[in-house]
């Protein structure tokens, strides 16, 4: 079996694909090791992001698609957008 049929990335796929992101509380949104700032309006929030070899289009929920080039070549590690952690109570 070749490498790249094992399931192993090495760099951006040759076919777009979709994953989620959720935004920091600054609005900021990191996509294969990208950061993408969208504004405070859009903290908390999931947003769908296409990525491709060149860009990210980034499917807000105002309805608006806003699409960046890609400045890394790193594969996607995460496809679905990750709510923050409850940390438990420390005694």
């Amino acid at each position: 079996m070749e490498p790249d049929q094992q399931g192993h990335h090495h760099g951006p796929p040759s076919n777009p694909f979709e994953c989620n992101a959720r935004a920091s509380n600054s609005g900021i949104i990191m996509v294969a090791g990208q950061k993408v700032a969208l504004g405070r309006l859009h903290r908390h929030q999931t947003v769908t992001v296409t990525v491709s070899e060149t860009t990210l289009a980034i499917e807000l929920t105002d309805g608006d698609t806003k699409v960046i080039r890609r400045t890394t070549n790193q594969p996607v590690r995460s496809i679905k957008g990750q709510r923050p952690r409850i940390a438990t109570q420390v005694s």
